[in-house]
């Protein structure tokens, strides 16, 4: 809640073939890299592992450690350079994980090794608790330049100048001209978590400073005042807004479990042997549950048509 332009902004940014490395709030960036809303509540509810396949969509499945996914797209981007592969990689973070080890390692990793890949880094003011003036010394985009390129501060609230940044970002990376930092200077409206009282730490006075910066409603008055939507519009992307939350709320509480077997997908890239075997191992354990069962239904119906029946 308050990091849509952010999200959305870059991740229409990037092309077909670019690749995202989320965090686990990513759900704006899933949503332009066409995952489906269900298979993320999916993940968060415990009835899959992820849901999709990540080379479906260049959208890599939600990483829950903090700024590992940095690591994971340096290397991913290193990869492809190494390859010939074309593309540049994007990796999104937040203000309180770029004071973890995994993600300066990262920013060295890319640097050293000129890594096409885009640092997204969303600043939303609050690591938890701990506001950014207590995680750092200077502004957040100015450590890049400590680490050997260039970083750039970006309106987090405006969905355009995140677009054309991290366009820009990402075009220079693919042209082999490493990587790059981009703070989206933007506020979290919400609680860190449901368990979360954020009246305990940050002033009421701050919250509303923020909502008058509310994305949607600026991208709302910059469409009016060009005369580039009409009331009309608006009424229809509620309506569309509103069955898309029904299908997601519906599709959540009758959502099947998944084959078991499911855990051994997307384990690799290619296929390996050592997994195939454990799959088939798997599945004929889990066979034998089922056989048990039915032996021992047959067995009850033969026994019950005895005398005395079964005890």
């Amino acid at each position: 809640l308050g990091q849509e332009a952010a999200q959305v902004g870059s991740g229409r940014a990037l092309a077909e073939n670019d690749y995202a490395f989320p965090t686990y709030r990513e759900h704006g960036v899933a949503w332009c890299r066409g995952v489906d809303p269900l298979n993320l509540l999916g993940m968060f509810r415990g009835v899959n592992n992820g849901g999709w396949d990540p080379n479906g969509n260049n959208f890599h499945l939600y990483t829950i450690v903090i700024g590992a996914q940095t690591l994971h797209a340096v290397g991913y981007a290193m990869g492809r350079q190494r390859s010939g592969g074309e593309g540049a990689v994007i990796a999104y973070f937040g203000d309180g994980a770029s004071s973890q080890g995994d993600v300066n390692e990262a920013f060295t990793f890319a640097a050293v090794f000129n890594a096409p890949v885009v640092f997204f880094c969303q600043n939303n003011q609050w690591a938890i608790s701990e506001p950014t003036e207590r995680q750092m010394r200077v502004p957040l985009y100015q450590r890049a330049a400590g680490f050997g390129f260039p970083g750039v501060r970006v309106d987090g609230n405006d969905v355009l100048a995140c677009l054309a940044v991290t366009r820009g970002a990402l075009q220079r990376a693919r042209r082999g001209e490493g990587p790059m930092l981009i703070e989206a200077f933007t506020y979290r409206m919400g609680a860190h978590t449901t368990s979360d009282d954020p009246t305990r730490y940050r002033l009421a006075a701050e919250l509303e400073a923020w909502k008058l910066k509310d994305p949607i409603e600026r991208l709302k008055a910059f469409l009016h005042k060009n005369g580039l939507a009409d009331a009309d519009f608006f009424a229809e992307l509620e309506r569309e807004s509103d069955e898309l939350a029904k299908r997601v709320r519906q599709g959540v509480r009758t959502m099947p479990d998944p084959d078991p077997l499911q855990m051994f997908e997307h384990a690799y890239a290619e296929p390996h042997p050592l997994v195939a075997e454990e799959r088939a191992e798997f599945a004929a354990y889990h066979a034998s549950f089922a056989d048990h069962g039915a032996s021992e239904n047959s067995g009850q119906g033969t026994d019950q048509g005895h005398e005395g029946g079964h005890r």
